[in-house]
């Protein structure tokens, strides 16, 4: 074979000289364009705030660490996060996932970031620094979102050019569109001359002006700005005009797109109060993830407050408008789950404020679920909104998930989503809708656990896993509220509670009903305690002698029945016969307890207390009053014997309970609402069946006849009647038997309201009453004034609020060196000393026991003795009679408890304007 030579290859140009070297390129950069040298900068100090920098107090250090067990192997791997917190020389490793304690050792040598050591087994190796501040606030316990700041709650107001202005004498609606204009209408050639620039130049026609005049819409009146050949967005509705409601902008935008604004539309705009249009915005900027990394929210307002007006705001927007110019509405298909019972009421109010014509509503109950296809509202456009009960979207919930799906879900009443094992929150998880909103006016309830389960349900994630919740959020922050609390307990309990208030704060919005104190007439509330009957005190005292009661202290299960027999003792001992309502107590144990309570009183009601005071305060209301009462019970034999009190008295009256139809209640409250007092003087309500949803302002007061371990449950019976469109001023009456168990659960009712406006809560039910707790139940105190006065440790005697210089004899503010309350210096023969000590021992002792701030909540009241209040009627003093008149502000209860008979004892009162 023939090879060719191999020829050495050559970089040289053939017109290049081998003997003279490459010419350098020329540079072309001029003397303007040279590089400036480079400004040295000195590296900024490191601030001690950043969680790189060291600890301040070198006694406590924490540290964000990588931990793994002891393993032999050759490529090894972290096993998870941790924190490392090193007080005093001891250092603890916590698990950042779950919370848990993975050991403890002793640790006297500092620690810099890639630092190793060994403690429980496992390996360690430092990360970073944390600060106290983040530790205490147990940020790296959370979600990854939750960590990062918290967002400007008060956003800068939106920029937007506003639109040119509308031709003098027409509507900034539109031309001609059901608007009463009686402007000529301008010809398009007039049109186009008065444009403001080229690009709102409209296209001329050949057609003759009679026949291109503008369309009318036979329907009704519209707010959508004209079309234009503008190449500006152009927002759906005027953000000009005057009351416009325009929502926040977006901080960013799809390559090629435009964001355009968006604004509610005028027809419900008109309709919103102050806090409502504020409602909304909060909402719109959870729902579209501008406020934290969910697309979740919890509506917290109280009740009254228009949570369906603005919920209703919230859906017609996002379904007619998005921020991006040119995509499609932001939600296509809403979802609403409410209880069966407030479907009819979410059906009217989408009608009443949107109409027929504008949207669609899919309604599905048990009667007529057979009759309607789910595929209509999945897979056809006529249908925009479903509403559903809790109950029934189990049944439908895999018929929801064909077609386009459901891109937001409206939990009503959501507090009802207690566990994460609740059967309606893993139906409405398995539609993997992403924007939720629970509605609730007490979105806290019994514990952190549930209101965990809520904040995790509109938001997953955010705060972390369950265990990790409650062993570094939950748990300090209710042992930092016991009385005996040391001080490092204290300071992370209120650091850990601060945290969560900040970042529930993003997505949960709350106001109480002091908003609507412009609109709506004051209202007072009546604590009446009652002194039992001298038959109703021997039947009590005789069935808390019976030996069940001394086994049950031990049994928790056996107790929850017996408290049932309490409180049927409160309301009557007669209703110890009756087993109607369904409670779980034994009929072996009644056939054990009706022995001990005599025939004669069993037989008859009239051994009721609160019965007795109903009977009086009803009959000063029918023959000297034109108004109407609303009577609430959780008992429906409780109710049959108030029926039978209004059939006695010949008084008219309606009444709705669990046996009442849902088709029949509404036309109830409305025939209650529309006729006057001798037509139907009193409506009998159910609290379970009918505490929530009911507009009852044909009444304008209101009797709790009894009281339930939720306070939740309470205040939805006490809205019924103040809500909008009440005219008259509301008085509100909670009868509770003094020295029994209904001043027990009002003790409790206030403990958790006070707790719970903290996001904090440790009395869940009676399962978690310990052996103590359930001796002070089970037993009757028969003290002149009620037990409640005496706990807060308040001196005004049943005179009404004390004020400090009004109190003669009394432990002055001063303090001494050491912080000890001293008494107020005297004059050495004014003193008594004993007096003084035995004053000194009982308020310091009241203070270490933390019996005061339990029921703070109660010094807002007017304290007043019904004996002393008689007193001052019968010695004819007219200042004081006037004085103590102004305190109860109810000339109706003033007559009840002036009669000789009377068995109130005691009364806690407080207006609100």
């Amino acid at each position: 074979m023939i090879r060719k030579a191999f020829k050495p290859p050559t970089f040289v140009r053939p017109d290049a000289k081998s003997d003279e070297p490459p010419q350098k390129k020329r540079r072309v950069s001029s003397s303007v364009n040279e590089r400036l040298p480079l400004v040295p900068l000195p590296n900024a100090a490191i601030p001690t705030s950043t969680p790189n920098a060291p600890p301040e107090n070198p006694n406590e250090r924490y540290y964000s660490v990588l931990w793994r067990k002891y393993t032999t192997k050759k490529n090894k791997t972290w096993d998870g996060d941790g924190v490392l917190a090193v007080v005093n020389g001891y250092a603890t490793l916590t698990n950042s996932d779950d919370g848990k304690e993975l050991g403890k050792s002793v640790c006297n040598r500092p620690l810099l970031p890639g630092s190793a050591l060994s403690m429980g087994g496992k390996e360690v190796e430092i990360e970073d620094f944390i600060t106290k501040e983040n530790f205490m606030a147990g940020r790296h316990f959370l979600g990854k979102a939750a960590s990062r700041p918290v967002a400007n709650p008060n956003p800068a107001p939106m920029k937007f050019k506003p639109l040119p202005p509308a031709a003098p004498g027409k509507s900034k609606s539109g031309a001609g569109e059901g608007q009463d204009n009686k402007a000529p209408v301008k010809t398009l050639e007039e049109r186009a001359k008065a444009a403001d620039n080229e690009d709102d130049i409209i296209v001329l026609s050949s057609k003759p002006v009679a026949a291109i005049k503008e369309f009318k819409t036979p329907l009704l009146p519209s707010t959508v700005v004209p079309k234009t050949k503008s190449s500006k967005p152009q927002p759906r509705h005027d953000p000009a005009a005057p009351n416009a409601l325009v929502m926040k902008r977006p901080s960013s935008c799809p390559k090629g797109k435009q964001i355009v604004d968006v604004v509610v539309d005028p027809i419900l705009t008109k309709h919103l109060r102050e806090h409502q249009r504020d409602g909304v915005q909060f909402l719109y900027e959870c729902i579209m993830g501008m406020r934290c990394e969910g697309e979740g929210a919890i509506m917290a307002d109280e009740m009254g407050l228009g949570k369906t007006l603005q919920t209703i705001t919230l859906l017609w927007t996002l379904m007619k408008q998005n921020p991006i110019d040119g995509n499609s509405p932001v939600v296509t298909k809403a979802l609403i789950v409410c209880p069966a019972g407030l479907i009819g009421n979410w059906q009217r109010e989408i009608r009443k404020w949107l109409g027929n014509e504008r949207i669609g509503v899919f309604v599905v109950d048990s009667k007529d679920r057979k009759n309607k296809k789910i595929t209509n509202f999945t897979m056809g456009k006529a249908y925009n909104v479903m509403i559903v009960g809790y109950e029934m979207l189990r049944v439908v919930q895999d018929e929801l998930k064909k077609g386009s799906g459901v891109d937001i879900v409206i939990a009503d009443e959501g507090h009802r989503l207690k566990t994460a094992n609740n059967k309606a929150m893993l139906a409405i998880q398995s539609l993997n809708t992403e924007r939720r909103i629970i509605l609730s006016g007490t979105p806290l309830q019994n514990d952190l656990g549930e209101f965990y389960t809520a904040i995790d349900f509109v938001n997953p994630g955010l705060l972390g896993k369950r265990a990790a919740f409650k062993r570094e959020f939950e748990n300090p922050i209710v042992r930092s509220r016991q009385p005996n609390a040391s001080e490092s307990e204290i300071e992370k309990g209120e650091a850990r509670w601060k945290e969560l208030v900040s970042l529930t704060g993003q997505f949960m919005i709350r106001r109480t009903a002091e908003v609507l104190a412009k609109y709506l007439p004051p209202k007072t509330e009546h604590i009446v305690f009652c002194k039992p009957t001298v038959a109703q005190a021997t039947a009590y005292r005789n069935v808390l002698a019976s030996p069940i009661f001394a086994v049950a202290l031990g049994n928790t299960d056996m107790a929850l029945p017996l408290i049932n027999v309490l409180k049927k003792l409160c309301n009557s001992p007669s209703l110890l016969r009756s087993t109607k309502d369904g409670d779980n107590t034994p009929s072996e144990m009644l056939q054990s307890l009706l022995p001990l309570v005599p025939q004669n009183i069993l037989a008859s009601h009239a051994a009721s207390a609160k019965l007795r005071v109903l009977d009086s305060l009803i009959h000063k209301i029918r023959t000297t009053t034109k108004e109407k009462i609303v009577i609430v019970s959780n008992y429906t034999t409780t109710l049959d014997m108030i029926q039978q009190l209004l059939v006695s008295l010949s008084y008219k009256y309606l009444r709705l309970d669990g046996s009442t139809p849902a088709a029949k209640r509404q036309s109830l409250v409305e025939k209650f609402n529309r006729t006057d007092q001798k037509e139907a003087f009193a409506f009998l309500l159910s609290a379970k069946s009918g505490g929530v949803g009911l507009n009852l302002i044909g009444a304008s007061r209101i009797v709790l006849f009894d009281i339930d371990w939720n306070p939740a449950t309470d205040l939805q019976a006490m809205a019924r009647i103040h809500r909008d469109g009440q005219k008259l001023p509301c008085k509100i009456y909670r009868l509770l038997v003094q020295g029994a168990l209904d001043e027990k659960i009002y003790q409790r009712q206030v403990m958790k309201m006070g707790l719970a406006n903290a996001v904090v809560d440790n009395k869940a039910s009676a399962s978690t009453f310990s052996r103590e707790e359930l001796k002070d139940l089970f037993r009757l105190n028969e003290q002149e004034q009620p037990q409640t006065h005496d706990l807060l440790n308040c001196t005004c005697e049943g005179h009404g609020i004390p004020h400090v210089d009004d109190i003669p004899d009394v432990l002055d503010e001063a303090e001494d060196d050491e912080g000890n309350a001293y008494p107020s210096l005297k004059k050495a023969s004014e003193v008594d000393v004993d007096e003084q000590e035995t004053k000194l021992k009982r308020h310091r002792d009241k203070l270490r026991d933390g019996e005061q701030p339990k029921l703070r909540m109660l010094m807002e009241y007017a304290h007043i003795d019904v004996n002393f209040l008689r007193e001052v009627t019968e010695h004819g003093d007219e200042s004081e009679e006037l004085e103590m008149a102004m305190k109860v502000d109810d000339d109706v209860l003033l007559d009840v408890v002036k009669e000789k008979d009377c068995r109130v004892s005691f009364l806690l009162t407080k207006r609100s304007s």
